[in-house]
C-alpha cells in the first residue's frame, strides 16, 4: 500500500474575453461542477461524478491511502488573476507540505490555464510541487483533451493522461488510466522519462471532434502507443483562445526508455503531421445556417428529426458569454417555427420573468450585455412559457451525476421560436435544461445550442443533422482572428493556413 497525495486545480482560459476568474468563482460557483474542495470533502464531492478525480479515486483507493488535499475548478472564462492563483496554489501546496512524507502525487488539471502572472499557469504549478517533493516521488497527472502542453509540464511530471474523446466523455476512464500509470510507476520505484512534441499548426475547436476523421483516428493511434516501455501517450489538441507561446496541439510520451519515447513521438507526429489537409468542417452564417436546417427539414428525404445548430462562437465552455442573439435574430428573421434556443444567460430578464409569472407577456431587451464587437440586445415582446429554479442532477455522457445550478430561469417565447434563459453561464451539452423547462427536445424541429462540440454526445444521436453557425461571440472561431501576443512565431494559425 502507498501513501498518495491527491488534488486539482483547473481552469480553460480564454485570454480574448473581457474580465478576470476570480477565486469567488472556484469557492461558490457551482452551475455544473462543486465548489472548490478540501481533504476528505474530495472523496465525497467527486467519487461519483463525471471527473478524473472519480476514476482515480476508484481505482486507488482500494489499494492505497489516498491523502486529499484541495481541489478546484471552475467553468471556462478570462485568465485566472494573480490573487485566485496564489490562494489556492498556495493552499494546496500548503496541505502537500503536511501531509508529507507520501510515495506519489496525482493532480487533475486542465493545460490551459492562463494567468495574470503565468502564461502557464499548470507549469508553474507543477514546478511548485516539484520543489516541494523532490526528484524522486512521482507524479502523475490527468489533463483535458484541451490542453496547451508546455514543456514544463513535461519536466515535473512523471506519467500525463488526457481525455481521448471530444465530447468529453471519458473522463473517468483517464483517472484509471492515470492510477494504472501509477502503479506501474511505483512498480518500477524509478522516475520515467519524457519527450513533447509541438504540432506545426493551431486547431479551431471545431476541427477536434473525436467522433470524426481525422481526429478520430489520430487519438486511436495514440492510444494504441500505451504498451510496452511507453508508459502514457497523449494527443492534446490545444486550446487556440489562450495566447501562451506554447498554444496549440502536441503528443507527449512518458516511458522507461529514452530511445523508445523519442521514436514514438516522432513516428506520432509525422502521422498527424500527413492528416493537416483533412481538418475542416463547414461553417455557416447564422442566416445561412438557418436556411439551411430549412431545406434539410423540407428534403424529400427528412427523417423528421430535429436540426441542430451549434451556435459555436458563444460557447460558455470556451469562455464565451453566452448571451449573445446573433442566431436568435436570424431564426426570427427567417420565420422559424417550433426552434428552442439554450442556454442564453441574462440574469435580469430571468428575474423579470419570474416576478410576471407563466403566461405573462414581457417586453424586454433579451441577452447582450456583455461588451463584444457585433453583439446587441434582442429588443421584443416574450411570452412566459414555463419557469423554473435552474437544479436538476444530469444524466448524460460526459456529465453524468453532476448537480447543475442554472439558476433562476425561464422558457420565454417569440414568434415560433423558445428561449431557455438562465441567471448563471451554462454551455447546452445535455438535454437536462430542455427537460427541466418541459421541453422535448426530440419534438422540436430545430434546436440552436451555445456549444461547439459537448453537445454532440446527447444531441448527435437524436439530430436530422448537425449545422455550425458563425455568430458573433467571445469565442471566435478561427484563432487567425486572435490578437496573439505571446505565441511562437512560424506557427500556422490553421491547417495549411498563414504562419504567426
Amino acid at each position: 500500500m502507498a501513501r498518495i497525495a491527491i488534488g486539482g486545480f483547473m481552469h480553460e482560459s480564454n485570454s480574448f474575453v473581457p474580465g478576470k476568474t476570480d477565486y469567488s468563482q472556484y469557492a461558490f460557483d457551482t452551475s455544473d461542477r462543486p465548489p472548490l474542495s478540501r481533504g476528505h470533502e474530495i472523496l465525497e464531492r467527486l467519487s461519483n461524478i463525471s471527473c478524473s478525480s472519480a476514476g482515480f479515486i476508484e481505482i486507488a483507493a482500494p489499494k492505497h491511502e489516498l491523502v486529499p488535499t484541495v481541489w478546484a475548478s471552475t467553468l471556462a472564462g478570462p485568465p485566472v488573476t494573480v490573487h485566485a492563483f496564489e490562494r489556492i496554489a498556495g493552499e494546496l501546496l500548503g496541505r502537500l507540505s503536511e501531509v508529507l512524507p507520501c510515495d506519489a502525487v496525482y493532480l487533475d488539471l486542465h493545460g490551459a490555464m492562463v494567468c495574470d502572472a503565468f502564461e502557464d499557469g499548470e507549469g508553474e504549478l507543477l514546478r511548485r510541487v516539484r520543489a516541494v517533493l523532490g526528484d524522486a516521488i512521482p507524479i502523475v497527472i490527468s489533463l483535458d483533451y484541451h490542453c496547451n502542453f508546455t514543456a514544463a509540464m513535461a519536466r515535473y511530471s512523471d506519467a500525463v493522461c488526457a481525455y481521448q474523446t471530444y465530447p468529453h466523455i471519458d473522463q473517468v476512464e483517464t483517472g484509471r488510466r492515470a492510477a494504472q500509470a501509477l502503479d506501474k510507476l511505483l512498480e518500477c520505484g524509478s522516475r520515467s522519462v519524457s519527450t513533447v512534441r509541438k504540432l506545426p499548426f493551431l486547431l479551431p475547436l471545431n476541427f477536434q471532434c473525436t467522433m470524426v476523421e481525422p481526429t478520430k483516428g489520430v487519438v486511436e493511434q495514440v492510444a494504441a502507443a500505451e504498451t510496452g516501455k511507453i508508459l502514457s501517450a497523449a494527443y492534446l489538441a490545444g486550446f487556440p483562445p489562450a495566447d501562451l507561446f506554447e498554444c496549440g496541439p502536441a503528443i507527449v510520451v512518458h516511458g522507461f526508455d529514452a530511445d523508445t519515447v523519442e521514436r514514438t513521438a516522432d513516428e506520432l507526429v509525422h502521422g498527424m503531421c500527413l492528416k493537416e489537409s483533412d481538418f475542416a468542417e463547414p461553417l455557416y452564417a447564422p442566416v445561412e445556417a438557418v436556411r439551411k436546417a430549412t431545406e434539410i427539414r423540407a428534403s424529400p428525404t427528412f427523417g423528421g428529426r430535429p436540426v441542430v445548430i451549434a451556435d459555436t462562437q458563444d460557447n460558455p465552455g470556451a469562455g464565451g458569454s453566452g448571451d449573445t442573439t446573433g442566431v436568435l435574430e436570424a431564426l426570427i428573421s427567417e420565420n422559424a417555427q417550433g426552434a428552442v434556443l439554450g442556454v442564453l444567460c441574462d440574469p435580469e430578464v430571468a428575474a423579470a420573468a419570474h416576478a410576471a409569472g407563466v403566461g405573462a407577456k414581457l417586453d424586454v431587451a433579451l441577452g447582450g450585455k456583455a461588451t463584444i464587437d457585433g453583439v446587441v440586445p434582442y429588443k421584443g415582446e416574450f411570452e412566459v412559457r414555463q419557469l423554473g429554479n435552474g437544479r436538476y442532477v444530469a444524466d448524460a455522457l460526459g456529465v453524468r451525476g453532476r448537480n447543475i445550478d442554472m439558476g433562476p430561469c425561464a422558457l420565454l417565447g417569440v414568434g415560433g421560436v423558445d428561449v431557455v434563459v438562465s441567471s448563471r453561464r451554462l454551455q447546452a451539452r445535455e438535454r437536462g435544461f430542455l427537460k427541466h423547462l418541459g421541453v422535448v427536445a426530440e419534438q422540436c424541429q430545430l434546436i440552436v445550442l451555445k456549444s461547439t462540440c459537448h453537445f454532440r454526445a446527447d444531441f448527435q444521436p437524436i439530430a436530422e443533422a448537425v449545422l455550425i453557425a458563425i455568430a458573433p461571440g467571445g469565442h471566435i472561431g478561427d484563432p487567425a482572428c486572435y490578437p496573439y501576443t505571446k505565441l511562437r512565431p512560424g506557427v500556422r494559425l490553421s491547417p495549411l493556413g498563414k504562419s504567426f
